[in-house]
């Protein structure tokens, strides 16, 4: 693989988060807003008017990266954007605390951030593109005062799962970068958490 550098989703970078996300928005128009926002807020993928899919999802992750919040991380290696992932304070995750199968133990610990979702175009998957990202999330929380980062992979034991199912990761891949991993208190997903030290 060529050299591949992290960089956060800034707003002089959208027009590349835009066209690496491209006309479906990452997973089914989803624009990485599920986790964002409110069930009724967010627009389904089924919509009858095709050119309205997604219209608003994408809209939200627009105002948010231009109003100067930092919604995840791009991949660029030498022909541009080539992956992503959601990284940011677990606050920022509305949907989260609402979640039934992964509703925080603690939702007023502090410190806490969460890392949501991957996306890669399926050329770029199976290269070790994902890791290279959850080594960023983790760089990048780190370095901007995190404590704890949390994630929510998919146990892929016993066979591949589709792509769509492991947008959140697999627990392998936290497995390997060190994060320690636990059965959720209401269900039976598997939270993936690592202690940052920093400085």
């Amino acid at each position: 693989m060529s050299i591949v550098s992290i960089e956060p989703a800034t707003a002089e970078r959208w027009d590349d988060l835009e066209n690496l996300f491209g006309p479906t928005g990452a997973y089914g128009h989803c624009w990485c807003t599920f986790f964002r926002r409110r069930a009724k807020d967010h627009t389904a993928s089924t919509s009858c008017d095709r050119s309205m899919r997604g219209v608003d999802n994408k809209e939200e992750l627009r105002r948010l990266t231009l109003d100067g919040r930092v919604p995840g991380l791009l991949a660029y290696d030498d022909e541009g954007p080539c992956g992503w992932v959601s990284v940011a304070p677990r606050d920022d995750f509305i949907r989260l605390s609402r979640s039934r199968s992964l509703r925080p133990a603690d939702p007023d610990e502090p410190g806490v951030w969460a890392l949501v979702c991957f996306w890669l175009p399926p050329r770029r998957r199976r290269r070790g593109l994902g890791s290279r990202l959850l080594d960023g999330a983790v760089e990048y929380a780190r370095t901007n005062g995190a404590r704890v980062l949390e994630a929510y992979p998919v146990d892929t034991v016993g066979g591949r799962a589709p792509s769509a199912e492991v947008y959140t990761g697999t627990v392998e891949m936290f497995q390997r970068a060190g994060f320690t991993l636990s059965g959720h208190h209401l269900s039976e997903r598997v939270v993936a958490r690592l202690e940052l030290k920093t400085e």
